[in-house]
């Protein structure tokens, strides 16, 4: 509604981030919903110190911090759970992961080549997520939201919208027939409920305000071109099949309120500031990719997204 659509390589990125980050601004926390459930999952632990222990196993121990850290993880999991349940959930897989994990070390499994390089990746995943907390989604405050939001309403253009009501029936011989009924007095809303095919029939055939570009085009032109409120169409063809249109209401378009964008340009802001950010990272960074297969697709992917924003850009020109 208020941007183009962004990079889906870098917006898929994101996207992962978002599902998995630990913690984000209090405000952006909101376009993270699952990162926000694991937050909840264990709201206690909120309030008192990560250090403190809930748990012992052997001579292992389950902190608080240790509950926040498997709510992290297990977010999704956790969604579906009623709240008063997993804490207790919680414990019992970290229970199972310290006496599996004192097993695989007894095995040796800890000095393979395997685990030391799933590690790395672990550490090094938790470091982006930390990364993207501080340095690209602590900036996205109510106050960035509100700012992006006046700065759309200032540069909003109002449009013509139509409230109409039609009634949808599949030949030309039925809607002459029930134009005749209109033009005679009979009452719309009953003979859309009584012989439209469309869903809405049951409201009257209600389709409530839209703007140009919303319908169909053989409909569109038919509702925009009636004059006053309770004035009706002849019968007009669609792919859908025979439409008569009642126009009920014409007015300009508003701006939406802050409350039903917000999220939207939250996201945006999280798009564009973690763009930004891994752009001005990857600066004079050299990537060798040595697999000739992988590289023709990844460098196939670049090329359409590349083209793809520069198609964007040449849109808002």
């Amino acid at each position: 509604m208020f941007y183009p659509t962004q990079r889906l390589l870098r917006a898929a990125s994101l996207a992962a981030l978002l599902l998995a980050a630990p913690a984000v601004s209090s405000f952006a926390q909101d376009a993270a919903a699952p990162a926000a459930d694991a937050a909840t999952a264990a709201p206690e632990a909120a309030a008192v110190d990560p250090a403190t222990v809930v748990a012992t196993v052997g001579d292992e121990t389950i902190t608080e911090g240790d509950l926040a850290f498997a709510a992290e993880d297990m977010a999704q999991d956790l969604a579906q759970m009623p709240p008063e349940e997993r804490r207790a959930f919680l414990v019992r897989i970290l229970i199972d992961m310290k006496v599996m994990s004192k097993a695989a070390r007894d095995a040796g499994m800890d000095q393979t080549p395997i685990f030391a390089q799933r590690q790395k990746y672990l550490e090094e995943r938790a470091l982006r997520r930390a990364y993207f907390a501080d340095a690209i989604a602590a900036s996205i405050t109510e106050e960035a939201v509100r700012a992006e939001y006046e700065k759309f309403v200032a540069d909003f253009v109002p449009a013509d919208e139509v409230r109409a009501s039609h009634i949808l029936v599949e030949t030309e011989e039925e809607a002459n027939d029930l134009k005749a009924q209109l033009d005679g007095g009979a009452d719309f809303a009953t003979l859309a409920k009584e012989h439209s095919i469309d869903p809405g029939a049951a409201n009257g055939g209600d389709l409530g305000f839209f703007g140009k570009g919303m319908m169909v085009a053989p409909f569109e032109e038919a509702a925009f071109a009636l004059a006053e409120p309770g004035d009706i169409s002849a019968p007009v063809q669609s792919q859908f099949g025979w439409h008569i249109i009642k126009l009920e209401e014409k007015r300009q378009s508003q701006p939406p309120t802050f409350e039903q964008v917000a999220a939207q340009i939250q996201n945006q802001l999280l798009m564009t500031n973690f763009t930004q950010k891994v752009d001005e990272l990857m600066s004079g960074t050299t990537v060798e990719i040595t697999d000739p297969e992988l590289k023709a697709k990844f460098d196939a992917q670049e090329a359409a997204e590349e083209a793809a924003a520069a198609g964007e850009a040449a849109t808002e020109q």
